[in-house]
């Protein structure tokens, strides 16, 4: 990358970049079993790695059990001995990349998928990680850590969000980028798949704070990103402001004022209608085509929501309105409960003017873990990843899961609902009505179009009910579970535009 370091890898979970002086940073990951301490001859061989590939130790503080260590070299040409001891027990789980992977692989049986294709797609064309400096109120400088990670660009330009949070991370990141390459080709949208982010707390930074550290971040990923090379988009603790502040520090860099730069921007800066309720929109179609499958009728259906972020706000809104009865709602303080159903508006006006919905009058508050094992017929997980486990899947009492949210079922959760009979409806087609907007949105800006909200959900709503056919159809020829029929559903997509390049 012309920084004159090559970088090395140490062993399998540790990550190094060598440095001129012989010095070398690793990183450590999670899944290295117990302590170890080991001296390894190791062949430097950049050639294996994309040239614009750079790996970098993770700055502030030390996320997610990764440990961070200095280790020193023997400066040799072609190969380098370094000892390392690691201290701390790190019991070895799954990272989201390993698990994703794991999908990936079971699909490709499915499918019976070329194994060129499969080894495209067991990594990413493109990883970057940045430094960040920052600029802070009082006047000190602090660094943070920032990624892209461009995963596949086989149906088009890259496309995925951008997320600020203490827990992001290259593994976490590279998972999502991963996914969305899945979610464009499951929407037959002409786009690939990537993701960023920014290891940092934004509600320890100032409005001003997060300005420069989004302009400082756009510097960095510039030369990476345009309306036909990537198109970023808000994620977790992002926001069409700050779309709206990469795209006019986009424009200062390159000198190109390209609204289509990215999507989710403020309407007056280039954005669409719909785009806000997009991805809980999308994910109603969805039920209503399962209620189709399931013989739902909506006022004798109870749903539980957890999350009343943008999207399970929007999505219980919609379900309610819509007649079925919402018993069950959370936000990150807990949730409230009544088996008769919540008054959803008076629901989210409360949360609006007390911060939490802990106080609702008429309603019992239960904890987050107690809401997912409530008596129900639809949960819908709309917040965190990760939050149906081993530990907790078989309390589930819904009829169906609708994943709203990122990832928020584990593998093994998800064996032990499809064993008790839970229909599961994975995130890559419930929650694409996000991206699918934003395609929207970035079609808008090249042609100079501007849509009402109407024609926007006219068109969203075929895709996201013709997904949903598609994954049944899938379902039913390979005779496999609804994720893994969506996975193969993409795999099918993916496969013929790789091929083409092969």
């Amino acid at each position: 990358g012309g920084s004159g370091r090559s970088p090395v890898l140490l062993r399998p979970g540790i990550e190094a970049v060598n440095k001129p002086n012989g010095s070398t940073k690793g990183r450590v990951h999670e899944g290295l079993l117990s302590s170890f301490a080991s001296t390894t001859q190791l062949a430097s061989q950049p050639s294996q790695y994309p040239r614009n590939t750079f790996s970098s130790p993770p700055l502030g503080p030390i996320q997610n059990n990764i440990e961070t260590h200095s280790l020193t070299t023997a400066q040799q040409p072609q190969t380098a001995t370094v000892s390392i001891t690691v201290n701390t027990i790190i019991m070895a789980t799954s990272s989201p990349f390993e698990s994703a992977q794991k999908t990936l692989h079971e699909a490709g049986k499915v499918v019976g998928l070329d194994k060129d294709v499969l080894t495209i797609l067991e990594r990413a064309e493109r990883e970057v990680t940045v430094a960040v400096p920052t600029r802070m109120d009082d006047g000190s400088l602090r660094v943070f850590e920032g990624y892209r990670i461009q995963f596949n660009s086989a149906r088009g330009p890259y496309k995925g969000g951008l997320r600020y949070h203490p827990r992001v991370d290259l593994e976490e990141v590279r998972a999502l980028a991963f996914l969305m390459a899945i979610k464009t080709a499951v929407l037959d949208l002409p786009l690939g798949g990537a993701k960023g982010g920014i290891t940092v707390n934004p509600k320890e930074l100032s409005k001003d704070e997060l300005e420069r550290l989004t302009r400082s971040f756009t510097r960095r990923i510039a030369p990476l990103i345009g309306p036909h090379r990537d198109v970023p988009a808000p994620d977790v603790n992002t926001n069409a402001e700050v779309m709206r502040v990469l795209a006019d520090e986009y424009a200062k860099v390159t000198g190109k004022d390209e609204r289509a730069v990215c999507t989710g921007k403020p309407l007056d800066a280039g954005g669409s209608q719909g785009r806000d309720a997009a991805t809980g929109q999308g994910g109603f179609y969805v039920l209503e085509e399962l209620a189709k499958v399931l013989s739902f009728e909506p006022a004798a259906t109870r749903v539980v929501v957890q999350g009343v972020g943008n999207v399970g706000r929007s999505f219980a809104r919609l379900a309610s309105q819509a007649g079925y009865k919402v018993i069950g709602l959370s936000d990150s303080s807990g949730g409230v409960y009544n088996a008769d159903g919540l008054d959803v508006e008076a629901a989210l006006k409360h949360k609006a003017s007390e911060g939490k919905l802990e106080g609702l009058p008429d309603a019992k508050a239960v904890t987050n873990d107690d809401l997912l094992a409530l008596d129900c017929d639809l949960l819908v997980p709309a917040a965190l990843g990760g939050v149906l486990t081993k530990a907790n899947a078989g309390d589930v009492k819904a009829r169906a899961v609708l994943e709203l949210a990122n990832g928020p079922t584990t593998t093994e959760a998800d064996a032990i609902l499809e064993e008790n009979g839970v229909v599961l409806i994975p995130d890559i087609l419930t929650n694409s009505g996000g991206v699918t907007v934003s395609y929207f949105e970035w079609q808008q800006n090249e042609s100079g179009e501007e849509w009402t909200e109407a024609e926007v959900n006219a068109k969203l709503e075929p895709m996201m009910k013709g997904a949903f056919q598609a994954m049944r159809e899938r379902k039913e020829k390979y005779n496999t579970t609804h994720r893994l029929a969506t996975f193969a559903l993409a795999l099918e997509r993916l496969s013929e535009a790789i091929q083409k390049d092969l």
